[in-house]
């Protein structure tokens, strides 16, 4: 998620834990926390320049569950040895409070669709709930006023009252956002099974900025369908339109280095593509059709193989010069389509025989 919403997540946590009379000092302490794990850019690009490293590095050592417990602990020593007396005031409490900060940050960004690693030094891959977008403001709101009132209310019963108030809210928020991905994948598998992909790997995310318009995302045997369901608007079936992928390249550069790591990084949602001679993987799961913002450039084709080479970042359309004004556009067009279902000129709906093609 955005810093904002980590900084008032970790705040919140912690001066809610917290003693009244250091509810300031949490507040501060929580939201510092609240975004300590999200440094790690700052340690990946002091070691590697390699733009696949840096996406699939980041939300690892720094987003485990076996690691940031550890830290935690180390933190509160710390402060309990050397620090201000507030922690060995209440060192229990404390060491809760700075311990949720921290493991509270990387189980929010698993709401989203980027993929963090709960679990590392193990390998499975990212976890995705991909319920959230990474800046939903029905999300943030209920902690940032929670954390206003609680700063201006200090050690007084508003203050815990504002906290829990938020916290359940922004909680709640959360829960409602995966009732509305069950709803939309449960369209989405209905949709799919009667074009024969019942059983293709698929995946669904919110559109940005809120939980009513949603995308889904189907692999097929040369490419992938895509699809997308206003939870005001939509009635009846699901509709996909199908797109083409290089797949025979992927398959035949599959042992490169930098295409295995991206293949277990985004669960096999990626693009392929041959441009200039060059195979460029781009994930599905961030973008909007056809301009994806995660693209790699990652091998080169000679005498009919495919060679890996140092992994190269290309800009996607919209943000190249003179594209400015696409971004705006889409946002204005994704805002409109929650409240209006698509009309039947508009619609493109792909059979199985079509999504096989």
């Amino acid at each position: 998620m955005d810093s904002l919403s980590q900084i008032v997540l970790g705040g919140a946590v912690a001066a809610a834990i917290a003693p009244a009379g250091h509810r300031r000092a949490a507040l501060l302490a929580g939201a510092g926390l609240g975004t300590l794990p999200d440094l790690d850019g700052l340690l990946i690009v002091a070691f590697t320049d390699n733009p696949v490293s840096l996406m699939t590095i980041h939300r690892s050592f720094s987003h485990s569950l076996l690691v940031l417990p550890l830290l935690g602990t180390l933190i509160w020593w710390l402060y309990r040895r050397f620090g201000h007396g507030r922690v060995a005031e209440a060192p229990g409490r404390w060491w809760w409070a700075i311990v949720l900060a921290l493991v509270t940050h990387p189980l929010l960004d698993a709401f989203t669709v980027y993929g963090t690693q709960l679990w590392w030094p193990l390998t499975p891959p990212p976890a995705m709930w991909s319920s959230v977008f990474i800046i939903d403001p029905l999300y943030t709101v209920w902690l940032l006023i929670g954390c206003a009132v609680a700063w201006w209310a200090r050690a007084r019963p508003l203050a815990q009252r504002a906290l829990l108030a938020g916290l359940v809210l922004s909680t709640g928020y959360l829960g409602w956002s995966q009732l509305a991905k069950a709803q939309v994948d449960r369209a989405a598998g209905q949709a799919l099974a009667g074009m024969g992909l019942a059983d293709a790997p698929r995946f669904s995310v919110p559109m940005p900025f809120n939980t009513l318009l949603w995308r889904v995302v189907a692999m097929t045997p040369n490419g992938y369908v895509v699809g997308d369901r206003s939870l005001w608007a939509d009635r009846g079936p699901m509709q996909f339109t199908g797109y083409p992928s290089n797949v025979q390249a992927l398959r035949q550069a599959a042992d490169i280095p930098a295409v295995a790591r991206l293949n277990w990084f985004n669960h096999g949602f990626m693009r392929a593509q041959v441009q200039g001679g060059e195979l460029v993987l781009s994930d599905l799961r961030m973008g909007l059709e056809p301009d994806y913002n995660f693209n790699f450039a990652v091998a080169v084709e000679q005498a009919g193989q495919w060679q890996a080479l140092a992994p190269r970042q290309v800009a996607p359309a919209y943000r190249q010069a003179g594209n400015r004004g696409v971004l705006k556009q889409r946002l204005a067009q994704m805002w409109q389509r929650i409240w209006q279902a698509p009309t039947a000129a508009d619609a493109a709906v792909v059979n199985g025989g079509q999504a096989a093609q």
